[in-house]
C-alpha cells in the first residue's frame, strides 16, 4: 500500500487575516468571480472587510447564505447559486458545515475551494472530506472530494470573537487526532485518502495532543476574554491544521464512529461535533483497554475544558439500554471508521464501552464534588 499524505494547498493564520483574502487570492490564480457561502454570523462579522479586500484584489463576488445544516438539499443550493453567478472560485466562511458544504459544491462544479473558519470548533478546514447530514442533523455519509482547499485563511481576531464552547469543542475534535491516528498507523490501514499514513502525519497528530494539553486551559481562558495570545494561536493551529493533516494523513477509528453514532439520537442534535467526539475519545479508549492512567489523563482535560464525559453531558442522561445499543449499532455500521480498531468490533462491545465510559466519568465528577 502506497503512504499518502494531503494538505491544502496555502494555509494563512493571524491577527486581522481576512484583510488579505482578495489579495492572497489572486496570488494564488484564485480570481473572480467569487461565490461567499456564508454563515449569518460570519456575513454580520465580516461583510465590510469582504468589501474592502476584494475591492481590492479587484475581485466580483456574491453572497450565498448557509442554511445550517450540510444536506444534499443545501449542497445543491449552492451549486445553483454558484452556476447562476458563473462562480470562478468558491469560498466557505464560517463554522465546519459551512465550510463542508461550500467544499462539497465546489467538488460538484469542479471549482477551486478556500476555507475560512470563523471558529476553531472543528478539523473540517482543511481538508478533502465533506460530513453530510440529514436536514434534521442526522450523521449520512463522508463526501471525499478530489482536492483539498486551495487555501486555508483563519482570522484569529474572529475566532476570538466567537463562543468559547465552539473553541472548547474544537479541541474535542482535536482530542481525537492523535488517539485515532496511533491506531490507524498502528494497524497500517488506510487513512481518508486511501493509502498508508507517513511519518509526518503522525508526528503532527502527536505534536497536536501534546498542544493541546501544555495550551488549552490557558488558550480557553484567553478566547473567554475575547483575547488574542501566543497561547491562542497555538491552539488554533492545533485544531484547525494540525488536528485536519493529522486526521486526514493518519485516519479515523472509534471516537469518529462513536459520534456518528450518537447522531442517531435526537437528543444530541443541540450538541456541537467536537463534544460529541470528546465523549468518543473515552469510549474509544476503554474500547481498547487503554490503561487507567491514559484515561484519567483524558477525563482531566476534558474536564478542565469543559468537555462531556458522561452522556447526561449530551442529553442522554436517561437513556435506557435500547437507545444506547441504537447508538452503538450506527457505530458499527458498515463502512464505519470504527473498523479501524485492530480487533473485530460489534454492537455489544461498543454499547458496553458506551456505558463504561459513562460511569467512568460520572465518577469523575462525582470525585469532584467530594472534593
Amino acid at each position: 500500500m502506497l503512504s499518502v499524505f494531503s494538505s491544502p494547498g496555502h494555509y494563512v493564520q493571524g491577527r486581522d487575516a481576512t484583510a488579505s483574502l482578495g489579495p492572497q487570492m489572486v496570488r494564488l490564480g484564485l480570481a473572480g468571480p467569487v461565490l461567499m457561502v456564508a454563515s449569518p454570523s460570519a456575513e454580520r462579522l465580516l461583510a465590510e472587510v469582504w468589501q474592502e479586500t476584494f475591492a481590492a484584489a479587484g475581485t466580483t463576488y456574491a453572497v450565498h447564505r448557509f442554511g445550517g445544516e450540510c444536506s444534499r438539499a443545501e449542497i445543491a443550493r449552492i451549486t445553483g447559486a454558484a452556476t447562476a453567478e458563473r462562480a470562478a472560485v468558491i469560498v466557505g466562511a464560517g463554522g465546519g458545515k459551512a465550510l463542508d458544504a461550500a467544499r462539497a459544491a465546489a467538488d460538484d462544479l469542479g471549482l477551486p475551494m478556500v476555507s475560512c473558519p470563523t471558529a476553531a470548533s472543528n478539523d473540517a478546514p482543511c481538508s478533502a472530506l465533506s460530513v453530510l447530514y440529514s436536514d434534521e442533523g442526522r450523521f449520512e455519509a463522508y463526501q471525499l472530494v478530489r482536492r483539498n482547499p486551495a487555501l486555508v485563511l483563519v482570522d484569529s481576531s474572529v475566532v476570538v470573537q466567537a463562543p468559547a464552547r465552539l473553541f472548547s469543542a474544537g479541541m474535542g475534535d482535536a482530542l481525537a487526532t492523535w488517539f485515532e491516528a496511533r491506531t490507524c498507523v498502528a494497524g497500517r490501514v488506510r487513512n481518508m485518502r486511501g493509502g498508508a499514513s507517513t511519518m509526518a502525519a503522525a508526528a503532527l497528530a502527536e505534536l497536536c495532543h501534546r498542544t493541546l494539553l501544555a495550551d488549552g486551559p490557558d488558550a480557553l481562558n484567553a478566547v473567554r476574554q475575547q483575547v488574542v495570545t501566543p497561547a491562542v494561536e497555538r491552539l488554533i493551529e492545533a485544531n484547525t491544521l494540525l488536528s485536519g493533516l493529522g486526521f486526514e494523513s493518519s485516519g479515523l477509528a472509534a471516537a469518529h464512529a462513536v459520534h456518528n453514532g450518537l447522531t442517531a439520537a435526537p437528543e444530541t442534535h443541540s450538541y456541537l461535533h467536537g463534544e460529541k467526539v470528546a465523549f468518543g475519545v473515552l469510549t474509544q479508549l476503554v474500547l481498547e483497554g487503554a490503561p487507567s492512567g491514559e484515561i484519567s489523563s483524558v477525563l482531566d482535560f476534558c474536564t478542565t475544558v469543559g468537555l462531556p464525559v458522561t452522556l447526561a453531558e449530551l442529553g442522554l442522561g436517561d437513556a435506557k439500554k435500547e437507545s444506547i445499543l441504537q447508538i452503538a449499532a450506527r457505530a458499527t455500521a458498515e463502512g464505519e471508521t470504527i473498523h479501524n480498531e485492530p480487533f473485530g468490533v460489534d454492537t455489544g462491545m461498543v454499547a458496553d464501552a458506551i456505558t463504561a465510559a459513562d460511569a467512568l466519568g460520572r465518577s469523575r465528577q462525582e470525585t469532584a464534588i467530594r472534593a
